[in-house]
């Protein structure tokens, strides 16, 4: 095999990547979507065990994000199985056993204009899409509800402007559902003397199954399946199919919402405001956290919001402005019930135990 044609194969194997490339991203997204039978909604709002993709998406920007997501890494994986190749041959062809006199040519024309062009062409093509997914993100539509968000060292607090109502949502933590499951007296007769660790450790094995849904939850926390490092007192809602415009900011430091399954992600800084948009298209909850190291508690900052229908919007905002956190609580998880996980409990007698 003479230079001139390996610059060929070369020139014919990239033309292979750039088509793939182009497959890619130019793909619907079919794949951005992950089906979970034995849980419809696994993978829509919350990770899940061994998950190797992006979040479903219900936002159009998230639907964008996973289908530039899903194209570039066609491209990457074209660039890396040509790559491959191109290394097995030339190991085997120009091994010293084969070829015991290499070649003193020092330049090729063809293979030196291929690997300088082609890679731009990929760059460019990548660059299109990814500037115009960027100026889909920071293209306000006109919005139908206003959020702010205000980032607190450790929770969130969400404004309604318009309705003038503050839900301040901290995370459920162990200890909580232990202490309501038994009574104060008793969480602090049984844990109260052992070492932190100890009682960390022996407080989340006695919440296990409460989490796993084994056990159910006290009423004060609502009849949804709660979620661990995930689930809040309070949720927040949106109604479906309407934009909202999301005002970010932060009391101390720099905090991050959050929302896979949205596309959002903004950093709330102190002393300014920033921005970002979503129309949630389906029904559900959608958690999220705090994706900036912000201090002691950073782990302690989920965000949850709850996509419903209009009229269990309005019933929401009615008992939120009543101050009725329970009430509001249960409209939510009424509305929600059907794109519920289901317990952990029932994912093993599904799936046969595993």
């Amino acid at each position: 095999m003479t230079l001139k044609t390996m610059g060929r194969w070369v020139a014919a194997a990239l033309l292979l990547v750039v088509v793939a490339w182009a497959a890619g991203i130019g793909s619907d997204g079919a794949m951005a979507q992950t089906v979970y039978p034995s849980n419809p909604n696994a993978g829509t709002g919350q990770p899940v065990s061994s998950q190797i993709t992006l979040q479903n998406p219900v936002t159009p920007v998230a639907l964008e994000i996973n289908k530039f997501h899903f194209g570039v890494n066609i491209t990457i994986i074209a660039i890396a199985v040509f790559v491959l190749i191109l290394m097995l041959v030339v190991m085997y062809r120009f091994s010293e056993r084969r070829n015991p006199t290499p070649s003193r040519t020092t330049h090729n024309t063809l293979i030196e204009v291929v690997w300088t062009v082609v890679p731009i062409l990929i760059l460019v093509g990548i660059a299109i899409p990814s500037f115009r997914l960027l100026y889909f993100q920071y293209s306000y539509p006109k919005p139908d509800l206003t959020i702010k968000a205000v980032g607190n060292a450790w929770f969130w607090e969400h404004e309604y402007p318009d309705e003038k109502i503050k839900v301040t949502s901290n995370m459920i933590r162990d200890e909580d559902l232990v202490k309501a499951d038994m009574g104060e007296a008793e969480y602090n007769k049984q844990y109260g003397s052992m070492p932190e660790l100890a009682r960390l450790k022996a407080v989340h094995e006695a919440s296990q199954p409460i989490w796993s849904g084994v056990k159910p939850a006290k009423e004060q926390f609502g009849t949804a399946r709660l979620i661990r490092q995930l689930s809040v007192d309070n949720e927040i809602a949106v109604p479906v199919n309407k934009t909202v415009h999301l005002l970010v900011t932060s009391n101390d430091v720099i905090h991050s919402w959050t929302i896979p399954s949205f596309g959002s992600k903004v950093q709330a800084v102190p002393g300014r405001v920033t921005a970002t948009w979503f129309r949630a298209e389906k029904t559900g909850v959608y958690y999220g956290q705090c994706s900036v190291l912000c201090g002691k508690d950073h782990s302690a900052m989920p965000i949850a919001v709850r996509v419903v229908s209009d009229k269990a919007y309005a019933d929401w905002l009615a008992a939120a402005k009543s101050r009725d956190w329970k009430k509001a609580r249960g409209i939510l998880h009424a509305a929600t019930a059907d794109s519920e996980p289901r317990s952990v409990a029932d994912l093993k007698a599904v799936s046969g135990g595993e």
